[in-house]
């Protein structure tokens, strides 16, 4: 084990966590070191995060991952909310909206799915007590934390918010200011004493019943949204790679490494050749995604080789190319996402469980609406709903949004695991993930 130092890269034998935050890293390793499993570290990581990077993720937002246990093949977890029962696109529609709203309007806060994913690993991978896992955040949440620098400067966007004052009581933080949050405090006791109840029908959901004001009913938060199920895979760069499927986007990078492996990417990433034929690969695996990505999408389909022969071969070496090719379909589709604050975390243990896993406010404190007085500030992913009638997208009851979140992880043919990628930023974390895919995999 090592302790984490920020911003300085660590090599371990026994086991690692990484997160943005080194109050987080060093909770994940602090479990480990008490024998817990990589299942248990990377929930307290996680839940540390949610309190001292509530401009990033949180228990308002939504978790997805990737797992790869020893001698068993990766499996994937959405933790992806639902809208409500009284979602209606038509008055949107009337109200003048041709796009889900970002900010200000509880329509876009899908049933948060986060805890539901939290509580989904402790109870498949877990080894220590879910009380125990929960505490450094709890600790932290009523004790006090400094400031990040990142968090100082993001907080100017909710400073006057209602709701915000726990975060912000004197308007925006400064870098190092000591920040107690009693309402995550007491939103987290409850869920560590109480499980899911706790949570869902506890403070937070009484508050988030009122905010929706009919938008979800009682039955919406008991339904779990916690879904084990196969992931992704296909091979590229002499690897196989492994993400969730549909609702999310991470289909885009399986297709885009493909592609560019098809594309004969160069070895050396300074060849001028190599960020073009990233930058068109990611182009071809992509244009048509708000067409073609929904709840319920055949991820396979969406991955076939014929299909993403055809794409490949629209990528000229010379040029670049149209955002959509000719002969190839597309129609409008449900609002992107055009930037986002999200949070990866990785963990592996001793035994050779490795968790890859992305949680997400969406856009920074996603809609800027807080629950009661928890201090959860409550996601906006619902902007991945498309409101053109019949579109496969469209927002309505107990649908799920598409997903930008695509944690990603790669094993050797012999079925060991190699590596743990993920990352923030909106639409283009599959671009990300492409360039840090064919670097570690095609270029060494």
């Amino acid at each position: 084990m090592v302790r984490a130092v920020p911003f300085h890269p660590r090599v371990a034998v026994r086991g690692m966590v990484t997160t943005a935050d080194q109050l987080a890293s060093s909770t994940g390793i602090a479990l480990l070191e008490r024998g817990g499993s990589a299942g248990d570290a990377i929930v307290a990581a996680a839940a540390v995060m949610a309190v001292v990077g509530p401009h990033l993720c949180g228990p308002g937002g939504d978790v997805l991952a990737v797992v790869s246990a020893p001698a068993a093949p990766p499996v994937a977890l959405l933790a992806v909310g639902r809208a409500g029962s009284g979602a209606d696109p038509a008055r949107l529609r009337a109200e003048g909206h041709n796009d889900m709203p970002q900010r200000g309007d509880i329509r876009s806060v899908p049933v948060p799915g986060a805890v539901d994913g939290w509580m989904a690993l402790h109870e498949r991978y877990g080894r220590v007590p879910w009380d125990a896992v929960l505490e450094p955040a709890i600790a932290l949440a009523e004790d006090g934390f400094a400031a990040s620098l990142l968090l100082a400067f993001a907080s100017h966007l909710v400073a006057g918010v209602p709701g915000a004052s726990q975060l912000c009581p004197n308007g925006p933080l400064r870098e190092h200011q000591l920040v107690r949050l009693p309402g995550m405090a007491r939103t987290l006791r409850a869920l560590a004493a109480e499980g899911r109840d706790g949570f869902y029908g506890g403070e937070f959901g009484r508050a988030l019943l009122g905010l929706g004001d009919g938008e979800y009913t009682a039955d919406d938060l008991a339904r779990p949204l916690a879904q084990w199920t196969e992931p992704l895979t296909l091979r590229a760069f002499g690897h196989d790679l492994w993400t969730v499927p549909p609702p999310s986007q991470g289909y885009l990078t399986l297709a885009g490494a493909w592609i560019a492996e098809q594309v004969a990417l160069p070895a050396d990433p300074t060849d001028p050749l190599w960020p073009h034929l990233v930058a068109e690969a990611s182009r071809a695996a992509s244009f048509d995604r708000p067409s073609v990505l929904h709840d319920g999408a055949d991820g396979d389909a969406l991955l076939s080789l014929e299909r993403l022969g055809a794409r490949a071969a629209t990528v000229d070496p010379e040029r670049a190319g149209s955002p959509r090719p000719s002969g190839i379909p597309s129609r409008p589709g449900a609002a992107a996402l055009s930037d986002g604050d999200t949070t990866h975390l990785c963990a592996v243990d001793a035994e050779g469980l490795g968790i890859s896993l992305t949680q997400s406010n969406a856009l920074d404190f996603g809609t800027h609406l807080v629950a009661g007085e928890t201090g959860v500030f409550l996601h906006n992913r619902g902007v991945g709903f498309s409101l053109e009638p019949g579109h496969p997208a469209e927002y309505g009851a107990g649908r799920r949004p598409t997903h930008t979140l695509c944690p990603t992880l790669v094993t050797r043919p012999d079925g060991s695991l190699a590596q743990i990628v993920g990352t923030m930023g909106g639409d283009a974390q599959p671009q990300i993930l492409l360039q840090l895919l064919a670097r570690l995999l095609h270029t060494g």
